[in-house]
């Protein structure tokens, strides 16, 4: 088997691929369609990775725009490895922007955003739906009170990060895109539609 994919650059960013588990099973995702692949790279992980394995990865800082905690995984479940390699581009003197499905605080049972305020730059969040019921036939959260619980973060997130951006897909069937837009704008949040079917 080839090693995974641990590190991969997109334009002028590093991209971090901590963990392949997930809060979500969305069904617009690749991963569910057969594909975890991210223009060239293969993003299936064998393992969780530690900060001791991504750390020697990240090069020369002053190189890249941000470093982005994203994958086919929810970032957040791989909490340790995020706060310590965090810690670390923060040290470098490098930016980081974390990709989250927003739903950390429910999964951990506790407010983590104090814990990333003074290492995570930017946030970008999706939200993907105007309303749970979409949320739950589109996104099929595996965790209870899960729409409540991104739109507590989303409200919540401003007070912690200086940048929050949050995304919903036009072309999802049922979702008011419209909608989406003002629950976000009423967060103090940037909103950011994407197109259905395109990643990365």
């Amino acid at each position: 088997m080839t090693a995974s994919t641990l590190v991969y650059d997109i334009r002028n960013s590093r991209y971090l691929n901590i963990t392949g588990r997930c809060t979500l099973r969305c069904q617009f995702c690749p991963k569910h369609n057969g594909s975890k692949q991210v223009h060239e790279y293969q993003l299936a992980l064998d393992h969780q990775p530690t900060a001791t394995e991504i750390i020697p990865l990240l090069g020369d800082v002053s190189q890249f725009d941000e470093y982005v905690f994203c994958g086919y995984g929810e970032p957040t479940l791989n909490l340790k490895t995020l706060i310590e390699v965090a810690t670390e581009i923060k040290r470098l003197g490098g930016r980081v922007r974390v990709n989250t499905d927003g739903l950390g605080n429910l999964f951990h049972r506790r407010n983590i955003l104090p814990e990333l305020a003074n290492i995570v730059d930017a946030l970008s969040i999706s939200l993907n739906a105007d309303t749970e019921a979409t949320y739950l036939r589109h996104c099929k959260p595996k965790l209870k009170g899960a729409y409540q619980a991104v739109n507590d973060f989303i409200k919540l997130a401003p007070h912690y990060i200086a940048s929050v951006q949050v995304s919903a897909i036009n072309g999802l069937e049922g979702v008011d895109i419209k909608r989406c837009e003002q629950i976000v704008l009423d967060a103090n949040a940037q909103f950011k539609p994407r197109q259905l079917g395109i990643v990365g």
